[in-house]
């Protein structure tokens, strides 16, 4: 890294409660207390589905290669909405320099390692979703294969239980 220039922190975000949350927290402590002169270059990475497995998933046959270009077109407008409300998180708390948004393909797991890779990335801040074992055994978890699997620190942030 040449001299003056920031290190990279890159932010997993899907636009849910648990990734919202780890943005707003990440931007609280790490970004606002500076003004200006943010310690980082804040890296805000989406993970979509890869064009193609999405139409595998529609079913075989010819005429799925007639849908790439429609699903391409849909999945790029979901990754723009939820770009788009992570960047207006930011502006929100007045966090709008050393921002990056980015989009990446394919599973978010390898996605976020890669992104990690590209940027070399000082620290990966994730949001947990709050899986049990069980769930986690399940669905596998995107911020447990990022803790074993990223060439970066790695903060998972979890969002405190509410109270009834």
């Amino acid at each position: 890294m040449a001299d003056g220039e920031k290190q990279v922190m890159v932010v997993g975000f899907d636009g849910s409660e648990h990734s919202v949350y780890a943005l707003e927290w990440t931007l609280d402590r790490f970004m606002i207390p500076y003004g200006p002169d943010y310690p980082f270059k804040l890296l805000i990475v989406y993970a979509r589905q890869a064009t193609v497995s999405a139409v595998c998933i529609a079913g075989p046959g010819a005429a799925a290669a007639d849908f790439l270009p429609v699903v391409e077109d849909d999945l790029q407008k979901a990754a723009d909405t939820v770009l788009d409300n992570a960047k207006q998180i930011c502006q929100s708390k007045s966090v709008t320099d050393h921002v990056v948004l980015e989009v990446g393909k394919g599973d978010p797991r390898d996605a976020l390692c890669e992104a990690v890779d590209k940027h070399h990335a000082a620290i990966l801040v994730l949001g947990s979703h709050g899986y049990g074992a069980v769930k986690r055994a399940v669905l596998g978890s995107v911020s447990d294969y990022c803790a074993h699997h990223a060439h970066c620190n790695v903060m998972i942030v979890k969002k405190p239980k509410t109270k009834h």
